[in-house]
């Protein structure tokens, strides 16, 4: 198995377990937080995979990433209360898995179609395509609409993917893509940076909220 594949699976339980903590929190039973992990691990690859025309999506054509998603889910419904005070670890293994989604997606969409948007867009959407359903789901404004450097991490690294492939070989560029990702990810992590938000501003001059409709 090449290392590409083991940093597969470790995006695809690092996703799963987000999604398994995001469903116990809001106390679904276990067929919820089952569906919520595997729906977070697997639902950027299937979302892709329709858009392009790959159908039946890989994820349903090889049984192996659901499985290792559904234990991922399992293990955290057993052992929530030590799972949920990992956030370091999980916060690295998060990265690895938005660079490895983003890499794949990039590659995947280029061998399709040879088109440059197409690339970088699979590549984004494969990355953050599963948080976003996982919000979505559990009733809350996706993850990435709202903090920290995420999406672009997952930007730069298809980009990259797509300026690497015109000199390199498919496997280094998707080593190249996900060292960005991850490396774009763990700074904006590490230095608690964050994409500027608009907050209304009232006559007085300080920060108010809209009224919710």
């Amino acid at each position: 198995m090449a290392l590409i594949d083991l940093f597969v699976y470790l995006g695809v339980v690092a996703a799963g377990i987000s999604g398994a903590l995001v469903g116990i929190k809001k106390e679904l039973d276990l067929f919820g937080v089952v569906s919520l992990c595997v729906t977070t691990s697997l639902g950027g690859g299937v979302i892709r995979d329709v858009l392009i025309g790959r159908v039946p999506p890989a994820a349903f054509l090889d049984a192996t990433p659901f499985f290792v998603s559904l234990a991922a889910g399992l293990v955290t419904w057993t052992f929530y209360r030590l799972i949920r005070r990992l956030n370091h670890i999980l916060t690295v293994c998060d990265a690895i898995g938005l660079g490895v989604f983003t890499a794949v997606g990039s590659s995947t969409a280029m061998s399709y179609y040879d088109n440059s948007f197409l690339v970088v867009s699979m590549g984004l959407l494969t990355g953050i395509g599963g948080g976003i359903l996982r919000d979505v789901f559990s009733k809350e404004i996706p993850y990435v609409f709202k903090k920290e450097i995420y999406a672009l991490a997952s930007i730069l690294g298809a980009v990259s993917f797509l300026l690497a492939s015109s000199a390199l070989s498919t496997t280094a560029s998707l080593y190249i893509s996900l060292f960005v990702t991850f490396a774009a990810r763990m700074i904006a992590v590490a230095l608690n940076l964050n994409i500027p938000v608009y907050r209304q501003v009232g006559r007085d001059g300080a920060d108010r909220q809209l009224p919710m409709n």
